[in-house]
C-alpha cells in the first residue's frame, strides 16, 4: 500500500483584511504586540469546468479542479466584514502583529509561536471539543508605505509510521451517501457538538449516524474496521492527495483512541467528494513530550519564507474601490472562464441615449461589468415620479423644478464608484415627423453635429429612448460609423433587446436594424397624446430586465470573435443534438430577444437586414454619408422623403394596385 500523500493548505488574505489590520492596529493594538485569536474561513476543493479544453478536444466533460484555500477576510477581529464564500466553514487562529521588522524576521520568536500553538494542539486531544487544526498568523504592517510582511502556518502532527492508502486510491462518492454524510454533520452543528474540522460516521446507506471525533472510541465498540468512517471538509481537489486537515485527523485518532484502520470520506464542493481505505503498517512510534510537527506555508517561489502585500498603490479609497469593483470579474476568468477577455470589456467606450428607467439600469449594469467610460445623452430634467423606478435619482434632485437627467446621473454613478469616467450632454435628438422651423434649423445642425461626435468617439451606442422616431438618427449615424448599436424598447409586460447588424457593404448576411422589419417611415408619434400614453408605463420589472439583456448582449458580442459581424444564435430546440460550443466564451449571441412577462417567456429571433429599410439601407446611408444635414433636414421636414428615398411608396402603389386587381368571390363561410 503506497503512503498517503496530502495536498498543502494555501492562504489568500483579502484586500479588506489588510485595511481591518490597518484599522485594528491603529485604533485598538497600539504597541500591543500580545497574540489575540482571529477567525477565518476554510474552503471545500472543487471542480469547474474547463470550457477551453473542452472545446478543443471535441468532448463536453472537461474539468479542472481548484483547491480550496484558507480565507481571511475583514472579520478576522470580530467586526462585520465580508461574509465567507457558502459551503467555507470557520476556523480559528493565532494572530501576532510585530511592531518592527527586526522581530518580524527572528527565527526564534516565530519558532516558540509555532511550538506553542502545536501543543495547544495537543493539549485539547483530552477534551470533549478537540481543536485540531488552528492556523498561526504573524505579520508585522508598515503603515507608512502600507506594506505588510505576513507568513501562515498550518502546524501538522507528523505520524510515525506513515498513514497508508489503499491500492484502489481515493474514488468518486455516489452524490447520495455526500448529501446523506453532509446531512449528519450539519445535525452535529445544529446540536452543539463539534463537527466543523470532521466528525465519524457508521452505519448502513440510509441509516448512518454520527458522532464528534472525540467519542470515537465508545461510537466504534465493536464496529470492524471496514465499517469505521472519518468525513471532513476537504480543501484539496487533487484526485489521489486528501487535504492537509486530514493529517492532524488522523493523528489525533490514532493517538487518542488507538484507530489504526478506518474509511475515509474528503467533503469536497459539487461532485467532487472522494473516498478511501487508510491504514497504519505497525505500531505507533513513541513520540516523547513533543511529536514533529510542519506547516510553514511555502511562498510563491516555493521557498520557506514570508510573504508581502504591497498595498502601498491602492490604498488611496478611489484605488481601493477600483480593485474591488474588478475583483469579482477576475474570479471569473481565473476560476471559471480564462478565456474571457475583460479588458476589451473595461476599454469599451458606451454611449447611452437616454438617462431615464433604461438609462439608469443599463449604465449600473455596464459598471458591473467594468465599464470605465459611459457618456449620458438627455435633455429632460428629473421630475418626482422618476426616483422609484430610476435608480441613480433621488427625492432631492426633483427640487426646484427638477436637475437635468444626463449630468445627474453621471454625477451619481462618480459617487458610486469614483473610477468611472461618467459624462454628460444635454441636447435634442431631432426626429422625423417633427419639422424644424427655419429659425431652429441652426441649433439642430449644432445637436446633430454633436451627436455625430460622440458617436464617433465611442465604441457603443444604447438606444434607450421612450418614442419610436428618436432612435432614427443615431440608427443611421451608427450604421454609416459602423459601430455597435444596442436597442432596448419596453410594453407594458414586454421588452425587445436587438443588436443592429453590421453595415450596408459587409461580409456575409447581414442583420437587421430596429426599422427593417417596417414598410412606413418613421413618423410624429409624440403628438396629441393621453397621459398614459405620455409616460411610459410598464410593469417594474421589466426595465431592469431588459437592460440588464442589453448589458449581457453586448457583453457577449465582445467576446465574440466577429464582434459587430457575429451571426445570430438562436435557442436549441427540444431536438436539436448540435454539438459545437458558442463562439462567444459568455454562450450564445442572438440578434434579438423579445420577452414576455406575463408568459415568462424569452424569445431568439434573427431579422433580416431590409433593403429599403429607412434607417440602415445602403440607400439611406450613402443619401446621408453624401448631403450630411441637407438630407437629414428633409427627413425631418418631409413625411414622405424616407418613403421615396428608399423606394417604400413604390412598394405601397404596387400592393394596392394588386389588392385592386384581386377578384374577390362571395361565398358561404363553408368555404373557409
Amino acid at each position: 500500500m503506497p503512503p498517503l500523500q496530502f495536498q498543502p493548505l494555501s492562504s489568500q488574505p483579502t484586500p479588506s483584511f489588510w485595511s481591518a489590520l490597518t484599522s485594528h492596529k491603529l485604533d485598538k493594538l497600539k504597541l500591543d504586540d500580545a497574540q489575540q485569536t482571529i477567525t477565518a474561513w476554510l474552503e471545500e476543493g472543487r471542480e469547474v469546468v474547463d470550457r477551453e479544453a473542452a472545446s478543443s478536444s471535441g468532448g463536453g466533460g472537461g474539468t479542472v479542479g481548484v483547491d480550496g484555500v484558507l480565507g481571511i477576510g475583514a472579520n478576522a477581529f470580530g467586526e462585520e466584514g465580508e461574509r465567507p464564500p457558502t459551503g467555507s466553514i470557520p476556523l480559528a487562529g493565532v494572530f501576532k502583529n510585530f511592531n518592527t521588522i527586526e522581530e518580524f524576521r527572528a527565527t526564534d520568536t516565530k519558532k516558540d509561536l509555532f511550538n506553542s500553538v502545536v501543543d495547544s494542539i495537543i493539549a485539547s486531544f483530552s477534551s470533549d471539543a478537540p481543536v485540531l487544526n488552528p492556523f498561526l498568523l504573524v505579520t508585522f504592517a508598515d503603515l507608512k508605505k502600507y506594506v505588510y510582511h505576513y507568513w501562515f502556518a498550518f502546524p501538522a502532527l507528523v505520524s510515525k509510521p506513515a498513514w497508508e492508502i489503499s491500492n484502489a486510491g481515493l474514488q468518486t462518492v455516489d452524490d447520495e451517501d455526500v448529501q446523506e454524510i453532509r446531512r449528519l454533520g450539519e445535525q452535529l452543528l445544529e446540536n452543539g457538538a463539534a463537527g466543523s474540522e470532521g466528525f465519524l460516521v457508521k452505519g448502513p446507506k440510509g441509516q448512518r449516524v454520527a458522532a464528534p471525533l472525540s467519542h470515537a472510541t465508545d461510537f466504534f465498540a465493536g464496529i470492524p474496521d471496514d465499517e469505521r468512517t472519518v468525513a471532513f471538509h476537504d480543501p484539496s481537489s487533487r484526485p489521489d492527495n486528501p487535504g492537509w486537515p486530514l493529517r492532524n485527523i488522523l493523528y489525533y485518532l490514532s493517538h487518542r483512541h488507538a484507530l489504526t484502520s478506518l474509511n475515509v470520506v474528503c467533503l469536497r464542493s459539487g461532485a467532487a467528494s472522494r473516498s478511501g481505505r487508510l491504514s497504519l503498517p505497525s505500531q505507533l512510534e513513541s513520540v516523547g513530550d513533543r511529536p514533529q510537527a510542519v506547516g510553514w506555508e511555502r511562498n510563491k517561489a516555493g521557498k520557506l519564507a514570508s510573504r508581502v502585500a504591497d498595498l502601498g498603490p491602492m490604498m488611496d479609497p478611489t484605488k481601493l474601490a477600483d480593485q474591488a469593483v474588478d475583483l469579482n470579474l477576475k474570479l471569473m476568468r481565473w476560476r471559471i472562464m480564462p478565456s474571457l477577455d475583460l479588458d476589451r470589456v473595461a476599454s469599451t467606450k458606451c454611449l447611452l441615449l437616454g438617462a431615464g428607467t433604461l438609462g439608469c439600469y443599463v449604465a449600473r449594469a455596464l459598471m458591473g461589468w467594468g465599464v470605465r467610460t459611459i457618456t449620458f445623452v438627455d435633455s429632460a430634467k428629473v421630475s418626482f415620479s422618476n426616483p422609484v423606478r430610476q435608480p441613480l435619482f433621488d427625492f432631492e434632485d426633483c427640487l426646484e423644478g427638477g436637475k437635468p437627467k444626463a449630468q445627474c446621473a453621471a454625477d451619481h454613478l462618480k459617487k458610486i464608484f469614483p473610477g468611472v469616467n461618467a459624462t454628460a450632454h444635454a441636447f435634442t435628438i431631432p426626429m422625423p415627423g417633427h419639422p424644424i422651423p427655419s429659425a431652429s434649423e441652426q441649433s439642430a445642425a449644432s445637436d446633430v453635429a454633436a451627436l455625430e461626435r460622440l458617436i464617433r468617439e465611442h465604441d457603443v451606442v444604447f438606444l434607450l429612448m421612450d418614442s419610436r422616431e428618436s432612435r432614427w438618427l443615431p440608427t443611421v449615424i451608427g450604421a454609416a460609423e459602423g459601430k455597435i448599436v444596442i436597442n432596448a424598447a419596453l410594453g407594458f409586460d414586454s421588452y425587445l433587446v436587438m443588436r443592429h447588424g453590421a453595415p450596408p457593404g459587409s461580409q456575409g448576411k447581414r442583420l437587421g436594424c430596429y426599422y427593417c422589419n417596417d414598410v412606413v417611415a418613421p413618423a410624429d408619434s409624440l403628438t396629441d397624446r393621453t397621459l398614459d400614453q405620455m409616460c411610459t408605463v410598464t410593469r417594474p420589472g421589466v426595465a431592469p430586465i431588459a437592460a440588464a439583456s442589453a448589458v449581457e448582449l453586448l457583453t457577449t458580442l465582445l467576446q465574440h470573435p466577429l464582434g459587430i459581424n457575429a451571426p445570430a444564435d438562436l435557442a436549441a430546440g427540444p431536438n436539436d443534438s448540435r454539438e459545437e460550443e458558442p463562439a462567444s466564451p459568455l454562450g450564445l449571441v442572438p440578434h434579438q430577444l423579445r420577452g414576455q412577462l406575463g408568459q415568462w417567456r424569452t424569445l431568439l429571433i434573427e431579422g433580416a437586414a431590409y433593403d429599403r429599410c429607412t434607417g440602415c439601407s445602403q440607400i439611406v446611408v450613402d443619401a446621408y454619408k453624401k448631403d450630411g444635414f441637407p438630407m437629414l433636414l428633409r427627413a425631418f421636414n418631409e413625411t414622405d422623403f424616407l418613403e421615396k428615398l428608399t423606394g417604400l411608396d413604390k412598394l405601397h402603389a404596387e400592393s394596392e394596385a394588386m389588392l385592386e386587381q384581386l377578384e374577390w368571390e362571395e361565398g358561404s363561410e363553408e368555404d373557409f
